[in-house]
């Protein structure tokens, strides 16, 4: 067995503030952890600042390698969920839960980095000893943007026709992507986003975030989908004054990096028309962000 040890940031540790108070003089906080590993199996050992004498069991299932298992508690993904938990609204904040064991199930790199992290984690409410759904799927934070265009009248929305495997569907959505780094840079990743999946090019200065105007306790994220997934979305809006022609030469452009496995198709849709036009969860909350944002003044006037 070998030991080792890494460290998170300062934020993790101010998250429980009342434990945190005799060590807010380190700018990180240590987390004691411990490794084993033999022919049959790959454990990690984690004490969480909420559970100090409880310490939190993290196993590689069948099939996940060593370097594998190691990408993962080593990601940003995991290390993002553990910080949440801690967090002011975290499961494990108010002693009521208390996180038992991490099995790691699957790893999927991009490349070098890794991109998704499948796994399930035991959280026990003490109260009534039952065990809460743990099944996590994680991808972490990504971007959206809601690009109206207007023109003669109209206002236009630019969407994405897209080939979506996991549905088994071809999807009409929104300019969408996941962040490639650590260092939040979600503007950017949306300005880039747009360039990629539309062919427009877009300043940073010229995006309004529209989950911004959220109450702070959400973080100023939005969760598609948190029964299964960790997935934290910022939803940008771009509006922009454009002659008929440019909303003729984007319907049916064809863009995406195929060297990524991107086939997609620009599509063109009458704003009024668009919360009947698709189904997907993006586009939906775009529409409610603007609308109530606009509503209460808060969308800046272009």
């Amino acid at each position: 067995m070998s030991g080792f040890s890494f460290t998170l940031p300062a934020r993790f540790l101010l998250a429980c503030p009342s434990r945190a108070l005799p060590l807010l003089h380190h700018t990180k906080l240590l987390l004691r952890c411990k490794m084993s590993s033999s022919s049959s199996s790959l454990t990690h050992s984690i004490t969480l600042p909420s559970q100090p004498t409880k310490p939190v069991r993290v196993a590689a299932a069948a099939g996940v390698s060593s370097s594998d298992f190691r990408n993962a508690i080593d990601s940003s993904l995991f290390t993002n969920w553990l910080r949440n938990l801690e967090s002011e609204t975290g499961i494990l904040s108010d002693g009521t839960m208390t996180l038992k064991q991490v099995l790691i199930q699957g790893v999927d790199m991009f490349g070098k980095r890794l991109g998704f992290l499948k796994f399930k984690a035991e959280i026990l409410d003490k109260e009534t000893g039952q065990m809460v759904p743990g099944i996590v799927f994680a991808r972490g934070p990504a971007v959206a943007v809601l690009i109206l265009l207007e023109s003669d009248g109209e206002t236009y929305a630019v969407l994405t026709e897209q080939v979506r495997v996991p549905t088994g569907k071809i999807v009409l959505e929104l300019p969408a992507g996941m962040l490639d780094d650590d260092h939040g840079d979600f503007v950017g990743t949306a300005v880039r986003e747009v360039e990629e999946e539309i062919g427009i090019k877009l300043k940073k200065e010229d995006m309004v975030d529209l989950t911004a105007f959220l109450d702070p306790s959400t973080g100023h994220r939005v969760f598609p989908s948190p029964g299964g997934c960790d997935e934290e979305m910022s939803v940008f809006l771009y509006r922009r004054k454009v002659e008929v022609e440019t909303i003729r030469e984007l319907q049916g452009k064809e863009t995406g990096l195929r060297e990524h496995g991107e086939f997609i198709k620009v599509r063109v849709i009458p704003y009024r028309e668009l919360w009947r036009r698709t189904a997907d969860a993006k586009v939906l909350m775009s529409i409610g962000l603007y609308e109530m944002a606009q509503r209460d003044g808060l969308v800046p006037r272009h």
